[in-house]
């Protein structure tokens, strides 16, 4: 089939993006970990033996970030992803028994002092429903940081803003005592892509 002119033209930007091409000069499996990095430059998230949960976490580039910031990762996703030197990955869905049972065993009973998630949806196109199913994954993973974090724990969390985001943004509030949100550079400016950072369980 022949590419449209939409994904001629969104491969042009892809390729002349400067992100991408500083990821190729450092080794980043994605343009996602510069936007981990600044934010971890403002709020000092990564530290050597920061004990780090990713969530959906292929192809990597956020977990290869923390890792080469002396973090402990264990990283989870239902996709493959090629192995990453200081990376423990499990495939699986994380809201499945069986998943949440080998993460348990991988932590040997220690509580997280980070959880992040890049997640996003396989977008239909259709606005509403992606929107809908970006706010469903938000979520999951708040759930999951309340269950594994420790009560100091940090959540960092991808969402994006349009319907369900100020309910997402309440259940935050309500979960954490300190909620910022983060909008760093290479995030590209038409994304309505947030980040949304939670200190302090309550």
């Amino acid at each position: 089939m022949k590419p449209s002119r939409t994904s001629k033209a969104w491969m042009r930007e892809h390729l002349n993006d400067p992100y991408v091409k500083q990821a190729k000069v450092q080794g980043y499996r994605s343009r996602a970990a510069f936007k981990l990095e600044e934010i971890n430059l403002r709020d000092d998230l990564i530290r050597p033996r920061t004990l780090v949960v990713d969530l959906g976490a292929t192809p990597g580039g956020w977990s290869q970030f923390a890792a080469r910031h002396g973090a402990q990762v264990i990283a989870l996703d239902i996709l493959e992803m090629e192995p990453i030197v200081g990376v423990s990955f499990i495939q699986g869905d994380f809201t499945v028994q069986s998943t949440l049972l080998e993460l348990e065993a991988a932590l040997n009973n220690s509580r997280v002092d980070l959880v992040i998630s890049d997640m996003a949806p396989n977008m239909s196109g259709v606005a509403s429903s992606d929107q809908a199913r970006s706010i469903y994954l938000c979520e999951l993973a708040l759930e999951f940081a309340g269950r594994y974090l420790k009560p100091e724990g940090r959540f960092l969390v991808k969402t994006f803003q349009g319907e369900g985001f100020q309910v997402f943004l309440g259940a935050m509030r309500a979960r954490f005592a300190e909620v910022s949100t983060r909008k760093p550079k290479a995030s590209r400016d038409r994304s309505s892509e947030v980040y949304l950072l939670g200190k302090k369980l309550r």
